[in-house]
């Protein structure tokens, strides 16, 4: 149970310690395997895994990342533009692996069990996949980075995805320098993690039962993460 809590709170959104150093494909491996096996709607299994290595490849979504991050720092303004701008949001070229996590939205045919009602449960069962292997690379001493900041549109025509395949995680994998104690956009002071208790209702929306124990549990254990040392352990080191 340690390693499983040292793991999870020890994640990081990587952007700025890439280093290098190859993966092994037999840890690459790995975190597929561990990416596969996260729970799917019907165990439909939607997901697949584009790798991507080719200096062609980065260099075109790179391309298509800056074009949506200027968009993205026009919506803010004034000091809030000037910070969004010092952020260095991926690791696209520095990253030795990229990895696109699609869904299959045809995958199981027409009628697939526990899609019937909620047909978006394929996404989300994507987006497991996606976390699988985020905790997985972590265990193994790899950073991960999710570059959001891209046109979809322009991810598919990249990737040669059909339209029935959607692209759901751009992903930066490889070795870093160091993880960070703390969520780089925590220490950059964008944004920090609101109080749990705050965000737990009891059986209807905005409502907060001021009696029930789980607040006082909550409230407790809100330094609890801080018990589990975030270990370095990231891997081969540079030569």
């Amino acid at each position: 149970m340690q390693g499983f809590y040292e793991t999870l709170f020890g994640r990081r959104d990587v952007r700025s310690e890439f280093i290098a150093t190859p993966i092994p494909e037999e840890v690459l491996a790995r975190m597929i395997i561990a990416a596969h096996h996260a729970p799917s709607v019907g165990l439909s299994q939607p997901w697949n895994f584009i790798l991507v290595q080719s200096d062609a490849v980065k260099a075109a979504v790179h391309e298509a990342f800056c074009d949506a991050n200027e968009e993205a720092a026009n919506l803010f303004a004034g000091e809030r533009q000037q910070q969004y701008r010092q952020l260095k949001l991926q690791g696209i070229l520095d990253a030795p692996v990229n990895l696109c996590i699609t869904c299959d939205r045809e995958r199981g045919g027409d009628v697939v069990l526990g899609r019937t009602h909620q047909p978006q449960m394929d996404i989300y069962s994507t987006v497991c996949a996606v976390q699988n292997l985020w905790l997985a690379a972590r265990a193994e001493g790899v950073g991960v980075g999710w570059v959001s900041i891209i046109t979809p549109e322009k991810l598919r025509a990249i990737l040669g995805l059909p339209e029935h395949v959607v692209p759901i995680a751009y992903l930066c994998l490889g070795y870093v320098e160091h993880f960070r104690e703390r969520p780089e956009l925590e220490d950059k002071g964008w944004a920090q993690r609101q109080p749990v208790e705050e965000l737990v209702f009891t059986e209807q929306w905005g409502e907060q039962a001021a009696e029930h124990p789980v607040y006082d549990a909550l409230h407790s254990q809100r330094d609890w993460p801080r018990q589990f040392p975030q270990a370095n352990d990231i891997g081969p080191k540079k030569s």
